[in-house]
């Protein structure tokens, strides 16, 4: 007899940034565990790409593409009319900013907090207002080890648009328990992905900061997917409020 607690069998999920990154290693991850995927970001064209990377079983439905662009409250209420019901959802929409304190404007502070805050939080409430979340869904915020204990010199518009987001997500799974929503948050270190490369780091800043990492590595996007669907799944049935970092040791340092 097959035993798999772990499975996304028979679930519908909703991963956001689906585009790249993190949030397309996820959907490819809960598509091979069983999973029907609704892929949204505003890159229509890459979500495509990453639909084209899905698996498909016999049990499932067809994968689904919802295009929008989650910064905008119409782009989010959009999104929630157009999605099924969810047994789970991948808050994953996440934009990067290094930028000195004294160079700090108000224009990229609404821009980053709009899109790594604001959204995730607006989402939620869609979901739940318009009741399209089944009881015992779960829901997976991805935040950053940057707003969790590491804190680097010209983060501080990134770090705290992400230390706020894990504080909603507290708020979150204690208010929706009542409906046996549950909501946890992951915290990644530096992982390979577009969001991380930028001209304010050259080879050399590159090199010193992953000797930071016990495991001398950045974490591969799919490495972060697996804890995702570990959350989503059954197994982390009595699992609420809580952030799991995944960061290869950097937390110790």
């Amino acid at each position: 007899m097959d035993f798999n607690p772990f499975t996304l069998s028979g679930k519908t999920i909703l991963v956001t940034g689906a585009s790249s990154g993190i949030g397309r290693a996820t959907a490819i991850v809960c598509a091979r565990m069983g999973a029907r995927v609704v892929l949204s970001g505003r890159n229509t064209e890459a979500l495509v790409e990453t639909k084209s990377m899905l698996e498909l079983s016999d049990k499932q439905e067809f994968h689904a593409i919802i295009s929008a662009d989650l910064a905008l409250d119409e782009g989010v209420k959009r999104l929630v009319e157009e999605c099924p019901v969810l047994d789970g959802c991948v808050s994953d929409a996440g934009v990067g900013k290094m930028s000195p304190i004294r160079f700090i404007n108000r224009e990229d502070l609404e821009r980053v907090y709009s899109i790594n805050t604001f959204s995730h939080i607006m989402l939620t409430k869609e979901l739940v207002k318009r009741k399209k979340l089944n009881k015992l869904a779960s829901i997976v915020y991805v935040a950053s080890i940057s707003g969790y204990s590491n804190t680097t010199v010209a983060n501080a518009i990134y770090g705290t648009s992400k230390s706020a987001l894990a504080s909603y997500v507290k708020y979150a799974a204690l208010e929706l328990a009542s409906r046996g929503i549950r909501c946890n948050s992951v915290h990644p270190g530096r992982i390979e992905t577009p969001l991380i490369m930028n001209d304010k780091l050259t080879e050399n800043d590159i090199k010193r900061d992953i000797e930071l990492y016990p495991l001398k590595r950045y974490g591969q996007p799919e490495e972060v997917a697996y804890q995702i669907v570990y959350l989503l799944s059954n197994a982390s049935a009595w699992v609420t409020g809580s952030q799991f970092v995944i960061d290869g040791g950097r937390s110790l340092n």
